[in-house]
């Protein structure tokens, strides 16, 4: 299962941990990024709010965190290639894993379709 927020972050759901990055639509408007800053593991999450953060040639975002949650893995691989999040945003460039505190908090999230259809109105 993926879900999309309306802030253009993805998760993904497998074995009970959420995998979190930023849709391919974010890293084409932020541009070329240059510095990304994950979280570390332990850290808590709340819903909404700011979770690690993505700097590009062009600004700097907030990556929020699609549900409440602890942080199990932050992709440290980002610190010496930010650039993964351009290349492969939806793979090797994603930012945090977390254990979800309540996984039916995704459920308000959009599917896939209506993610696109939400960009495209955009």
């Amino acid at each position: 299962m993926i879900r999309f927020t309306k802030d253009h972050e993805w998760v993904r759901v497998q074995d009970g941990i959420a995998t979190v990055g930023i849709t391919d639509y974010a890293q084409q408007a932020l541009g070329d990024v240059v510095f990304v800053e994950v979280p570390e593991a332990g850290r808590a999450l709340e819903r909404g709010k700011d979770a690690a953060v993505v700097e590009s040639v062009k600004a700097a975002s907030e990556v929020y965190a699609p549900a409440d949650g602890t942080v199990t893995e932050g992709n440290t691989g980002l610190t010496d290639n930010p650039a993964l999040v351009n290349s492969d945003p939806m793979g090797e460039g994603w930012f945090f894993r977390m254990k979800l505190a309540d996984p039916a908090q995704l459920d308000g999230l959009m599917d896939e379709a209506a993610y696109s259809a939400y960009v495209e109105a955009l």
